[in-house]
């Protein structure tokens, strides 16, 4: 394994992760379907992380973006989000606003990730960990106190040895798979 210390890692625009994201979440899917809304928007305070190798290229990336704790999660708990688009663990309760609400007593300033994809050829190498320590410590510098995801099931093992905890129940997303919300605590 590569250490991850020493990959290098940076925030990026969208267009520098967009072509890895998709071929890796959207595989023989037209390009839009790994378009997510949050991209672009300014109230969500987005950011893209990209992990590169020794050429360049970038090897792994992931999506952060201001968004509470899904109803249920608990601001309390520690754990992470990366594999598609599909957002079960948004609110529906219209009161609960999409990007970066707080709690009355300000404990849920939350940060969500997706798009969490690594190229299939350094799996195992370090550089999903490298982008995934450089969007928490971004999203702590943004004032974060959680950053969660609605993860895979089957990284369950790799969210919690990163410090993550699955909260809830595990969910199915169609054509995905089972996931859990994993949380962590970075402020």
């Amino acid at each position: 394994m590569t250490n991850p210390t020493r990959i290098r890692t940076a925030v990026v625009p969208v267009a520098e992760i967009f072509e890895l994201r998709r071929s890796v979440l959207r595989p023989g899917l037209p390009p839009e379907s790994a378009v997510f809304p949050e991209d672009d928007d300014p109230a969500a305070r987005t950011f893209h992380v990209a992990a590169y190798d020794e050429e360049g290229a970038v090897r792994a990336c992931a999506t952060f973006f201001a968004e509470p704790l899904p109803d249920g999660a608990g601001a309390g708990a520690d754990g992470a989000d990366g594999s598609d688009g599909a957002d079960p663990a948004r609110s529906a309760d219209p009161g609960h606003a999409a990007y970066g609400a707080q709690a009355p007593d300000g404990a849920d300033r939350a940060y969500r990730f997706r798009g969490m994809a690594s190229d299939p050829a350094v799996r195992g190498l370090g550089y999903g960990v490298a982008v995934l320590r450089a969007g928490l410590a971004e999203a702590a510098a943004r004032d974060a106190e959680t950053v969660w995801c609605n993860g895979r099931t089957s990284a369950r093992g790799f969210y919690e040895h990163q410090g993550f905890t699955a909260v809830g129940e595990e969910f199915d997303i169609e054509s995905v798979g089972p996931h859990h919300v994993f949380v962590i605590k970075v402020g």
